[in-house]
């Protein structure tokens, strides 16, 4: 199931590319998310009031994701899904470290390594023979930085509030913002047709509400490492529809800068090794 759900994600790097041409990023964002929530407001058990803690917490991890998705669609003008894709994993290395360093805690020698080995890799992938990073790529860094910390964030408030209303908040204010946004940053421009239509659903309806579903049923089923690793086909999948739709090559340097940050998403990831028990059957110090 959650196989299922990356390979919705994955698809749908290539088919908000696709739209783009017929649509601005901010009017294609509010659309999709528009349509998302309301589709997924039944599941969402709105027929009690908000508190304002939970107003609170779903405004923050609105703005992050808002902020985070307008970026990505933005910076797919520009850049191509694989490497969108490959950089955007980068928000699975960054949310340890984001959280190690609000926590003021010293991050661990894996961490580290991880970043490293993400940051080569998206030197490598970004084709240094090719000019190296474009504004498309820039914006999708954005995009991993934001992410990265809304992983953090739904990670403690996920604790406090009921988890299917606070992603209801969260794609409610992504709609939100990017309708703010599109009638200040842009002239919004949709062709309609019956393919742009069908994109509007597919990533509203499949790549947001379905595969959002599949996902929460899914990780109460498993470990979060196990659905860490499971993750990286999300990345692969859009590696691929991008060859067989639009035709994309990556070169062998950019394969290997893409491999580097899976290599460091799954490091980044792994659990840490717990200390041994201590004599007399006290419990140990962990980090979970």
């Amino acid at each position: 199931m959650l196989v299922a759900a990356c390979f919705l994600w994955g698809v749908s790097f290539v088919i908000v590319k696709d739209a783009l041409s017929a649509a601005t990023p901010l009017a294609f964002v509010a659309l999709r998310f528009g349509l998302a929530a309301a589709v997924l407001a039944p599941f969402a058990q709105l027929g009690a009031p908000f508190a304002k803690g939970e107003l609170a917490a779903g405004g923050l991890l609105g703005l992050l994701l808002g902020a985070g998705f307008i970026a990505q669609t933005a910076g797919l003008v520009h850049t191509t899904p694989s490497r969108s894709a490959f950089i955007v994993a980068i928000s699975s290395v960054l949310a340890p470290a984001i959280a190690a360093l609000l926590l003021r805690e010293r991050p661990r020698l894996s961490l580290v390594v991880a970043v490293l080995l993400a940051g080569a890799g998206t030197y490598f992938l970004s084709a240094p023979e090719s000019g190296g990073l474009n504004r498309g790529d820039l914006l999708t860094m954005i995009t991993a930085v934001l992410f990265g910390g809304q992983i953090v964030a739904i990670a403690a408030l996920s604790r406090r509030y009921d988890a299917m209303r606070l992603v209801w908040l969260q794609i409610a204010g992504t709609a939100v913002l990017s309708v703010l946004g599109m009638a200040v940053l842009e002239h919004p421009r949709i062709a309609w047709s019956p393919a742009f239509v069908g994109a509007v659903a597919f990533t509203g309806v499949g790549a947001t509400v379905v595969a959002l579903l599949w996902q929460v049923q899914a990780q109460r089923h498993m470990s979060t490492t196990r659905a860490a690793l499971l993750f990286c086909f999300e990345t692969l999948f859009a590696a691929l529809a991008s060859w067989v739709w639009l035709g994309e090559r990556l070169s062998l340097l950019q394969w290997l800068g893409g491999g580097l940050i899976l290599g460091g998403m799954v490091l980044a990831d792994l659990p840490p090794t717990r200390p041994a028990p201590r004599p007399g059957g006290g419990s140990p110090v962990g980090f979970d």
